[in-house]
């Protein structure tokens, strides 16, 4: 121990041990001197607390959303800007930075600046987060989910016991007497509220039998109304719910940014009843309205078809049903005997042309002919149209008009024809 305390102490915390312990001077220099080296940041909280002693501002501040405080100083030049400018319950931004006093072992933080976050700069905010959201899309008309005609059960989340809830309520049974509803009472407005109306909208979005939610606050200063319902986590969460959402947030002036992610902005909490049911009256004047309608359609129907029957009734054929039997017998024979006329004319027009035909076939009958006093003459089967086609002594056969004659060819002449005859000039020729 004499030779460690000769060399001095470790030089590191890992260095240390129960033989080599640092003294409790050289951990405190060494955490002032950790601390110090943190850089100043700004913070945002509420002040819930606020004295000043012997110039000293001690204050405490307590986180917007969770459950955080933390301690914080202002030495007396800075304490004495602050005095008049910010009380218990505002809300606050301070430059912070973190102080080690060593003597005594306590951390602090010291404010180096701090003022109050004015009304101007928080809806300044809420204008920028609803850019934001926009330019995701997360606004758009497109992710807008429809309305059920009539909910099964309406989900409600609002303030415990508030007009809101009453006005939901009461309008919605005004409208549709049979509606139900599975009511969160929450905090809406203070720190807490966004962090609840979150947790109430997944129990109810998780509700198997919940078809819509209403999200309902009545009026009050804008700070209330706006800022607890433009919270940046309670927006998405809003815009991740699967059941539709109906934001009924205030009066019409009143614009948080859970109306741009909902669903369905409802301008009151009372409009909201306009919205989500039905109007049974009205839907019941519908249907007395249709039953008429129907009514007075059949009934001109029924008498459209009484006159169309009686009309039928009194045409003469409804009359006389025979008569227009007699009338297509009569229509089917004069058809008859136009087409025995027709069938005779034409007949009789084949039958000469098939005696002109039978005229002219005999006129160029070879027999005819014969008649006029030629004949055939053949010798061996070939029939002879030059005396140069047989010799003197040959055998002839003679084909005459009425009969047949045996010759013989006892001498020949020939005869020179003239340039324009032919021996086909005429049946006479050929035949002689």
């Amino acid at each position: 121990m004499d030779d460690q305390q000769a060399s001095g102490p470790p030089a590191t915390a890992a260095g240390t041990g129960p033989d080599a312990p640092w003294p409790l001077r050289v951990l405190s220099e060494n955490l002032k001197q950790y601390f110090e080296r943190a850089p100043a940041a700004w913070i945002e909280g509420q002040l819930i607390e606020f004295k000043v002693i012997r110039g000293n501002a001690w204050m405490t501040l307590r986180d917007l959303d969770g459950d955080y405080s933390l301690p914080v100083t202002a030495w007396r030049a800075v304490a004495s800007t602050l005095e008049g400018t910010v009380e218990p319950g505002s809300r606050v931004v301070a430059r912070v930075k973190p102080s080690f006093y060593t003597k005594t072992g306590r951390l602090t933080m010291v404010a180096s600046a701090m003022r109050p976050v004015g009304l101007g700069d928080l809806l300044a905010r809420v204008e920028n987060l609803r850019r934001t959201l926009e330019a995701e899309g997360l606004t758009s008309p497109a992710l807008k989910k429809s309305l059920p005609v009539l909910p099964n059960l309406i989900g409600l989340v609002t303030g415990k016991n508030s007009d809101a809830m009453k006005d939901v309520i009461r309008n919605t049974h005004l409208r549709w007497p049979q509606a139900r509803f599975e009511v969160r009472e929450v905090a809406v407005q203070g720190a807490s509220a966004p962090r609840e109306v979150m947790t109430a909208l997944a129990e109810l979005d998780a509700h198997p039998e919940v078809d819509v939610i209403v999200v309902a606050r009545g009026g009050g200063a804008l700070e209330e109304v706006v800022l607890p319902f433009s919270d940046e986590t309670l927006v998405r969460a809003v815009a991740q719910v699967q059941t539709p959402v109906v934001s009924a947030i205030g009066h019409e002036a009143d614009h948080p940014v859970l109306d741009d992610v909902a669903d369905l902005r409802a301008s009151t909490p009372t409009d909201a009843a306009k919205h989500i049911v039905p109007d049974a009256a009205a839907e019941r004047d519908a249907v007395a309205g249709a039953r008429l309608r129907l009514a007075a359609g059949v009934e001109r129907l029924v008498q459209h078809e009484a006159e169309r029957l009686a009309n039928l009734r009194s045409r003469p054929v409804m009359a006389q049903p025979e008569r227009w039997v007699d009338e297509r017998a009569q229509d089917l024979e004069r058809i008859r005997e136009r087409a025995r006329t027709s069938l005779a004319g034409r007949l009789d027009r084949e039958h000469d042309a098939v005696g002109h035909l039978r005229a002219r076939v005999r006129s160029l009958s070879p027999q005819k002919t014969l008649n006029r006093g030629y004949a055939v003459v053949r010798h061996a089967d070939e029939v002879i149209r030059s005396a140069e086609q047989v010799d003197v002594g040959d055998s002839l056969d003679v084909l005459v008009a009425a009969g047949r004659l045996g010759a013989a060819v006892t001498s020949i002449h020939p005869l020179a024809p003239s340039p324009s005859d032919s021996p086909s000039d005429s049946p006479e020729q050929e035949n002689a």
